[in-house]
């Protein structure tokens, strides 16, 4: 019998799959114009409405900020599953983000730091839910089940893409209350088109029922391993210190040091240091304890992906200088000026890649509208309300920059690319993953890593003479460009085949709580990534930019060639998975 969902289609799928991709869109246009505009508004001069941070306390914060949206979705799965459903889940996370943007739009310390909060918490909610609606959606229809994937991959893009591009010009061209409150103007968009069309989704996502828990055999990785009192609550310790480490850290340097709860020694060491690595050792010894408490396949399996997590930390960590030192070496060290010809081709390709791919998406909204405006008029008139407004600000953006005599290219517009050429790669990299020479998972991995570090050389090679100390510089864009798309190419071996591969290596029953710990992974490459930004102020001062982005390119490298070299040991500890 055929899912009801299937009934009302859009491109072969169902129409719900759609109002899910427009809630995404929306949510990652807020997500990504907001970031993009993060450092840099804190590191603006106060004449430039800034907030005139030193970078160290920026990447700090920018650090912790991004490591607990991470974090903060094993909250929002946890409630989701037990508590309130996923559908409620995705709304609650919406409207926490929207209250976010709408503090962040005000500019006050109160209510920049309230609304980081929101934020950590809307995502926590949002971020792990969507997915969940649509793998319940395409039950029975497994064969489908790519392409959606596919489909919905594509609004989380174009959301980044826009919101990058109109967040970033209206924050550094008009103001930076505008690109932080049109971040929120269109969560709110997402949030009631999602609202007033949920039905569309039937039972899917409502409030959870309790179910009985089947019993599993050998093959799905042997008896059940339930944590006790002892290392649930070393579970608990671990993660309280990593979080007071994760929180002190900004407050105590934006603080300069008037409110540090961890501002002692011992041993020798400092308090920070002392906190983080007890947390990393609890954590490692609570691992090792439950691996041996496994199968040998289910633990073997189980140690191959925490190798894999290990190489994402890093990953990660260096992948996000894009909103960080990557940002800040646009704005500062870039020549972003562009007189003549040069300035004439820049506003015809920026005019092409806006207005393509706005086009194509409203092209599907059309399309969504001929399928469901008679039954959630409502929903259709607030997302054709956002569709309207967006094109209104994307067509006066471009008739502004059309009339000016040189074309100066905003620093944000570089994170524009990564959205473009995953939209251009994303396919041609499916079908290599199809094909006969589908490489397996630690070559994928190393080339991930020797692409992202391929990406840090050229930017690190642009960079070579900049001096020690320098300020400012004007380096050729085409570095910038190089770094994108390198570091994209990248992205497209690792982060997708890896969550591939924690479906594929953990028995069904465990999957849940191995994303969690893929999670935390990624939240810990994500404030590495801002301990890494700190650090580049120092290097650079004493060693020069060219410095820093090279030791970055030697541990990507370094790491690539570990992976390359534990294939055999990797391999047999998959145990014929592929």
């Amino acid at each position: 019998m055929e899912n009801d969902f299937f009934k009302s289609k859009v491109l072969g799928h169902p129409s719900g799959l759609f109002v899910l991709f427009f809630t995404e869109m929306w949510e990652r246009f807020s997500y990504y114009g907001m970031r993009a505009l993060l450092i840099m508004f804190f590191t603006a001069s106060l004449i430039g409405g800034g907030w005139g941070w030193p970078r160290e306390y920026a990447f700090a914060i920018f650090g912790t900020y991004t490591s607990l949206v991470y974090l903060s979705t094993l909250l929002g799965g946890y409630f989701a599953d037990n508590v309130i459903g996923f559908r409620y889940a995705v709304a609650v996370g919406a409207l926490l983000m929207t209250m976010g943007h709408a503090c962040m739009a005000l500019e006050h310390p109160f209510f920049i730091y309230l609304g980081l909060t929101l934020l950590v918490f809307g995502s926590g909610f949002f971020k792990p839910n969507m997915t969940s609606i649509i793998s319940e959606m395409y039950k029975g229809h497994t064969d489908k089940k790519d392409g959606a994937y596919t489909i919905f991959y594509m609004g989380v893009n174009a959301g980044a893409f826009l919101g990058i591009m109109l967040c970033g010009y209206l924050g550094e061209k008009v103001g930076w209350s505008y690109g932080f409150g049109l971040a929120g103007i269109f969560m709110l968009f997402g949030l009631l088109q999602f609202w007033y069309a949920q039905d569309i989704f039937g039972k899917v996502g409502l409030k959870p029922k309790k179910e009985t828990v089947p019993e599993i055999s050998e093959e799905e990785g042997g008896k059940r391993n339930p944590f006790p009192t002892w290392q649930l609550a070393l579970s608990g310790l671990a993660s309280l210190l990593g979080l007071i480490w994760i929180l002190n850290d900004p407050i105590s340097k934006i603080s300069e040091g008037a409110v540090n709860v961890l501002n002692f020694q011992f041993l020798g060491y400092s308090g920070p240091t002392v906190t983080i690595v007890t947390a990393f050792l609890i954590f490692i010894v609570l691992l090792i304890f439950r691996l041996t408490n496994y199968s040998k396949v289910t633990r073997d399996r189980m140690i191959a992906v925490s190798f894999f997590a290990f190489i994402t930390i890093f990953f990660w960590s260096i992948f996000e200088q894009a909103p960080g030192s990557l940002t800040i070496f646009a704005r500062d060290y870039t020549n972003r000026v562009l007189e003549g010809n040069a300035g004439f081709t820049f506003k015809i390709i920026n005019s092409l890649i806006t207005l393509v791919p706005l086009g194509i998406i409203t092209w599907v909204l059309f399309r969504l509208f001929r399928q469901t405006f008679a039954k959630y008029r409502l929903s259709n008139l607030f997302l054709g309300t956002s569709f309207v407004i967006i094109w209104g600000i994307a067509l006066w953006m471009l008739y502004v920059e059309f009339l000016k005599e040189v074309a100066e290219v905003q620093a944000s517009w570089f994170g524009i690319l990564n959205s473009l050429y995953i939209i251009t790669f994303a396919p041609l990299f499916s079908r290599w993953w199809e094909s006969k020479y589908n490489p397996n998972a630690n070559t994928k991995y190393a080339i991930g890593m020797f692409l992202l570090g391929l990406g840090m050389a050229c930017v690190a090679f642009g960079a070579r003479n900049i001096t020690p100390g320098a300020q400012t510089a004007a380096v050729s864009m085409i570095w910038l460009v190089l770094v994108y798309l390198f570091h994209t190419l990248g992205e497209l071996c690792v982060s997708p085949v890896a969550l591939s591969y924690v479906s594929k290596l953990v028995p069904a029953r465990m999957i849940a709580f191995m994303f969690g710990i893929w999670n935390l992974a990624i939240a810990i490459g994500m404030k590495l990534a801002g301990v890494f930004g700190e650090a580049s102020e120092g290097i650079a001062e004493e060693h020069g930019l060219s410095y820093f982005f090279w030791i970055l390119t030697i541990i990507s490298w370094v790491l690539g060639v570990l992976s390359m070299l534990l294939y055999p040991v990797i391999r047999r500890l998959m145990h014929g998975i592929r």
